[in-house]
């Protein structure tokens, strides 16, 4: 089974704590952040901001209900449900409950043993 890092991290982020972190890329770093809320958005993420960070994207998004950041992260495979096959029988169940994905998505979400998310995407 293939496995490739992805081009996007999502970092979570609690309601009190949006405002300040999107500045601190913006103002004290000097990165081009863009608002990116909106209908598209799924509801438990009310408010997103992107930036190009090297080589990904790195997404803040809003979360009311966390209490601290999270990071979560993007794995990249060829073929999506061999790759669940793959992880399930290595003991990683897929936890999809964790977030809505876009209606049409292929993907996937999984924590590695440590707890960090991972959305696991079709490459193609």
């Amino acid at each position: 089974m293939e496995f490739t890092g992805g081009l996007n991290i999502a970092m979570k982020l609690p309601k009190a704590e949006f405002e300040r972190t999107v500045a601190f890329y913006r103002d004290v770093l000097g990165f081009e952040v863009t608002d990116e809320s909106g209908p598209h958005v799924v509801d438990a993420v009310p408010r997103c901001a992107s930036l190009k960070y090297g080589p990904v994207t790195l997404w803040l998004d809003q979360v009311d209900n966390y209490a601290r950041s999270d990071l979560w992260l993007e794995l990249m495979t060829p073929d999506v449900a061999a790759a669940m096959e793959h992880l399930k029988s290595h003991g990683i169940e897929a936890q999809d409950e964790l977030e809505p994905l876009p209606e049409g998505s292929d993907g996937r979400w999984i924590t590695n043993p440590a707890g960090v998310t991972h959305l696991v995407r079709n490459m193609n």
